[in-house]
C-alpha cells in the first residue's frame, strides 16, 4: 500500500515535466544544464513503470495511475469474503460519495443525525456495527447488522418507506403543482 512519501516521485515528475522548456531556458547559460535529478527519478519510474510518452506528461494522474492501479490489485486480492468485496465493489464505485455533497436541508429530510451517519459510513465500510444477537423474528443478527433491512419486525421499516413517501410527494408533485393524496 501506498503511503504519502510515495506520492512524492510522481508530484515531482508532474511538476518537472510541466516546467521542463523553463528549467532549459533558465540553465541554458549554466554548466549545469541537464536536471540530473529528474532524470534519476525519471529512470527510477520508468524502471517500475515502464517508459513515459516522448512528450512527458504534465499532469500528475498520468504519473500516480500506475502505482494506484498496483494498490488497487493487491486490496482486491486480499477480499476474503463475499461481505468484504461488496463494500469494496460499493465504496469504489463511480459516484458512491455524492452523498457526503449533500446539502444539509432539515425540512426536506435531508439532515443524519451521528448515529445515522455512523451506521452509513459503518454500511459502507463494512465495519461491525452492532454486537451480534438474535432479533425477535428468531434470526441471528450478525455484527455487521444488515438484518434490519430485510426483517419483517424491524420497527424501522415502516418509518423508513413512509419517510421516502412523504420526501417523493414533496419534492415531485408538488414541484409540478399536482396535487397528491397518500394511502393511509
Amino acid at each position: 500500500m501506498r503511503h504519502v512519501t510515495s506520492l512524492a516521485l510522481p508530484a515531482f515528475l508532474a511538476s518537472a515535466a510541466s516546467t521542463l522548456s523553463l528549467q532549459v531556458a533558465i540553465l541554458s547559460g549554466s554548466t549545469c544544464s541537464d536536471n540530473i535529478y529528474f532524470q534519476s527519478y525519471l529512470t527510477t519510474w520508468s524502471s517500475s513503470y515502464g517508459a513515459p510518452p516522448e512528450t512527458l506528461p504534465t499532469k500528475q494522474p498520468f504519473w500516480d495511475r500506475p502505482a494506484l492501479l498496483a494498490d488497487r490489485a493487491v486490496v482486491e486480492a486480499s477480499l476474503n469474503s463475499p461481505l468484504q468485496r461488496a463494500s469494496y465493489l460499493s465504496v469504489s464505485s463511480l459516484h458512491s460519495r455524492g452523498w457526503l455533497l449533500a446539502m444539509l436541508i432539515t425540512s426536506c429530510g435531508l439532515r443524519l443525525d451521528d448515529e445515522a451517519v455512523r451506521v452509513a459510513v459503518g454500511l459502507r465500510l463494512g465495519s461491525s456495527l452492532c454486537v451480534p444477537h438474535q432479533c425477535q423474528c428468531r434470526s441471528l443478527v450478525t455484527a455487521h447488522g444488515m438484518h434490519g433491512f430485510i426483517c419483517r419486525k424491524a420497527p424501522s421499516r415502516m418509518s423508513r418507506h413512509h419517510a421516502l413517501n412523504d420526501l417523493v410527494a414533496r419534492a415531485f408533485f408538488a414541484l409540478v403543482a399536482i396535487p397528491v393524496a397518500k394511502e393511509p
